[in-house]
């Protein structure tokens, strides 16, 4: 499977554990518990596997990068906490620096 692919899987396997940990409050809840625990298991092997093909410094830019801004889109249509218009700038230099990254850097691993 493509290692991009891959990291997207890792990063998607990760929002879903982190907005279930919301849910799960405090791990008190069987089901979301499960989902975190079953999420970050999935996200973190994926991002194992990727590490073996995209630098480390480049993979965790995308990752935690890619994953702040879908949490925090997930926390305003899903739990309802509106980002101020300083928040939405912030994520939109993440989204930017992830596009010239993948775009412009040798050290991407393409």
């Amino acid at each position: 499977m493509n290692t991009w692919w891959i990291l997207a899987i890792a990063i998607i396997a990760e929002v879903i554990a982190t907005s279930a940990l919301k849910v799960s409050e405090g791990f008190t809840r069987l089901i979301p518990s499960l989902v975190v625990v079953i999420g970050y298991s999935i996200a973190f092997y994926g991002l194992a596997l990727t590490l073996k093909v995209i630098p480390v410094g480049v993979t965790y830019a995308i990752w935690s990068g890619m994953g702040i801004v879908l949490v925090a889109l997930i926390g305003w249509f899903v739990f309802d906490q509106k980002l101020d218009p300083a928040a939405i700038i912030g994520m939109v230099l993440i989204i930017t620096g992830v596009v010239v990254m993948n775009v412009f850097s040798a050290s991407s691993g393409h």
